[in-house]
C-alpha cells in the first residue's frame, strides 16, 4: 500500500468514527424556554445552582428562607445545635426560676441572680457557640440590656424592617427573648426559648413573630 493510499484509508476511518451532527429540527425545542425562564428569574447563581436548591428542598420537605445574599454563618449553626440540645430543660422545682442547669445558664452573665432566665439562656448559648454577648462578652441577664447592646453595636433589626435569620435572637420588648430556629415560606418564625412554660421550649409564631419588636444578629 502506498503512502497516499494509507492516508486515504486513515481519513476514511476517522470519518466513520466521528459523531454525525444532529439536525436542528431534531433538538427538543420545548425545553429551551423553561431553562431560559428559570435562569432569568434567579436572583443569583446559575440554573444548575437552582436545581441543586430544588433538589435539597425536595429531600427535606422544608427550607429556611433568608433575604438574597444573606447567610446565617457558622456561629448561627453552632448556636442552633447547642440550643436544640437544651430543649426540655426545666425548672426544678417548677416555678422556681432555678435548677442545676439553669444555674449554668445564669453563670454566663455578669452578676445575675435567680430570676427570669430567658436572657441567661441566650447569653449562655451564644457564649458556648464562641460569640459571647456584650462588649466584653459578659452576657446579660435583662432582655432590655441585650436589645440596648444590639442597638449600640449595629446588630439590631427592628421588626418589620427586615427578615430574621436562623440563629438571630428574637426580642419582645423588655419582656422576653429567644433564638430564631427557622423561618417558613409563609414568614412564620420558629424559635427555641428559655423560660418558656418554665423550660426550654420550641415555639412557632406568625410572620409578626407574635408581636416581636426586633431581632439581634449575634455572629
Amino acid at each position: 500500500m502506498s503512502v497516499t493510499e494509507a492516508l486515504t484509508r486513515i481519513s476514511q476511518i476517522q470519518a466513520l468514527l466521528s459523531p454525525h451532527p444532529v439536525a436542528p429540527s431534531a433538538v427538543n425545542q420545548a425545553a429551551t424556554p423553561a431553562v431560559n425562564m428559570a435562569a432569568s428569574t434567579s436572583p443569583s447563581g446559575s440554573f444548575q445552582s437552582l436545581l441543586a436548591q430544588n433538589a435539597a428542598l425536595g429531600a427535606t420537605g422544608s427550607a429556611t428562607f433568608a433575604p438574597a445574599g444573606a447567610s446565617s454563618g457558622p456561629t448561627a449553626a453552632r448556636m442552633l445545635q447547642i440550643a436544640s440540645a437544651e430543649v426540655g430543660q426545666a425548672e426544678q422545682p417548677p416555678g422556681s426560676n432555678d435548677s442545676t442547669r439553669i444555674a449554668q445558664y445564669r453563670a454566663a452573665t455578669a452578676g445575675s441572680g435567680v430570676g427570669p432566665w430567658c436572657a441567661y439562656f441566650t447569653s449562655w448559648v451564644a457564649n458556648q457557640a464562641g460569640a459571647p454577648i456584650g462588649e466584653a462578652g459578659q452576657g446579660f441577664g435583662a432582655v432590655q440590656s441585650v436589645a440596648d447592646w444590639a442597638q449600640r453595636t449595629g446588630r439590631w433589626t427592628a421588626a418589620g424592617s427586615g427578615a430574621p435569620q436562623p440563629g438571630d435572637l428574637i426580642v419582645w420588648g423588655g419582656r422576653h427573648i429567644g433564638i430564631v430556629e427557622s423561618v417558613g415560606a409563609d414568614g412564620s418564625i420558629s424559635t427555641i426559648e428559655g423560660n418558656s412554660s418554665d423550660r426550654v421550649s420550641r415555639r412557632t409564631y406568625g410572620a409578626d413573630g407574635g408581636g416581636a419588636t426586633g431581632f439581634v444578629h449575634v455572629g
